[in-house]
């Protein structure tokens, strides 16, 4: 089993770190072949049987069931491509059902690269690759077409707006105050007059080696300052789907997930420490009792080896006597001796018609051999009575 487990992992690594779920796509777009296919009223209501989930053939949940939908599946697309096949039952042979499915499998041009005992547990990358061939089979034999995809038509998006569409965006604000302050000069003070005031006076003090003073009244400025406050401001509309709002999130899920994990990291040492200083405890504790008990459990364990001989002992006993009670109020043995005392007469009887027979073929024997010898006593007297005649 390590060996074997093994040589998986080697050969999942050789193939890349995506071939572990490579059975998971493969599932999917079986389950998707198998619709157009419309298995479900021709496969499984005749059966009896549940559609499978997404995941079905990619991951072991009753092995049993499993096989049986995959040899049910298997040989209704054999069935669907074109080649006439039994339906397998559920007491058939599953190494029979297996290399005749594999033999279809290559009359059908496909390769086949694995043992046929990958597919006795009925799940598993080699299940699903045998049934997705089957499936392709059955769409070429069925004449199915794809079509190309329909996409739906989506309004267009707005583009985010840059740097440069901001700023630009900001001098169009700043064009705008500039016109209504000059509509509204009567009313209100220039902003870019108190600038251009600021400024020289600025300059002008700047010459002078006096204190600098401001010649703006500072709740006229104030005023001026919270008129103009609200239109500076540019309302940027926030979209969703803008990567620069996912790399944000993201930064913030970085720092919240850092700062959870100090703190978990923090919880989770004290725990280990804890638990390391009950389990040094438990274990001194269990050393201390062991060698207090130690002259108890080897009593214990004599005791239990004694109480086992005398078990077997008291078995073998109730057996003898099971066996003498049955033997005592068992009447075969007098059914036997019947039997065997019939038996003796009629071979009795037959020995004796045989006896008969035999002194019957004795007696013939002796009464033949008697009037032989008389015969043959006349046939000698006869000449000599001729020769007697003569003198």
């Amino acid at each position: 089993m390590v060996m074997a487990a093994a040589e998986e992992g080697d050969s999942v690594a050789e193939r890349g770190p995506g071939a572990v779920y490579r059975m998971f796509v493969m599932m999917e777009d079986l389950l998707e072949k198998l619709k157009l296919l419309n298995y479900e009223e021709s496969a499984l209501r005749s059966h009896n049987m549940r559609p499978p989930s997404r995941h079905y053939f990619a991951l072991p949940t009753n092995p049993g069931e499993q096989f049986y939908m995959f040899c049910t599946l298997a040989a209704w697309l054999i069935n669907k491509a074109g080649h006439p096949f039994e339906q397998p039952q559920e007491y058939d042979d599953p190494n029979a059902t297996i290399s005749s499915i594999l033999s279809e499998l290559r009359s059908f041009g496909r390769s086949v690269d694995f043992p046929p005992s990958k597919l006795k547990a009925g799940y598993g990358e080699q299940a699903c690759y045998v049934l997705d061939c089957l499936a392709e089979e059955a769409l070429k034999r069925t004449s199915y077409n794809w079509r190309r995809p329909i996409y739906p038509t989506e309004e267009l998006e707005e583009e985010a707006i840059t740097e440069d569409d901001a700023e630009l965006t900001l001098n169009k604000v700043e064009e705008e105050i500039a016109e209504e302050e000059t509509d509204n000069e009567d009313n209100y003070i220039d902003l870019n007059v108190l600038k251009a005031q600021t400024y020289k006076s600025d300059m002008n003090e700047s010459k002078q080696e006096e204190i600098l003073e401001s010649t703006v009244d500072a709740a006229e400025w104030n005023l001026e300052v919270e008129r103009v406050l609200p239109q500076l401001k540019v309302t940027i509309r926030t979209d969703n789907k803008d990567w620069r709002i996912h790399v944000d999130q993201m930064h913030q899920h970085k720092d919240g997930i850092e700062s959870a994990l100090k703190e978990t990291k923090g919880y989770h040492d004290k725990l280990h420490n804890e638990i390391s200083r009950t389990l040094e405890k438990v274990g001194s504790r269990e050393k201390y009792i062991n060698n207090q008990l130690e002259h108890l459990v080897q009593e214990y364990r004599s005791a239990q080896a004694l109480l086992s001989e005398i078990t077997e002992e008291l078995e073998k006993v109730k057996q003898e006597m099971e066996e003498k009670g049955s033997s005592m109020t068992d009447g075969a043995p007098l059914v036997k001796i019947k039997q065997a005392l019939t038996k003796l007469k009629q071979e009795t009887i037959q020995m004796d018609i045989r006896i008969g027979v035999v002194e019957h073929t004795l007696l013939q024997s002796k009464l033949k051999e008697k009037s032989n010898m008389t015969r043959d006593m006349h046939a000698t007297i006869i000449p000599d009575s001729s020769i007697v005649g003569t003198y």
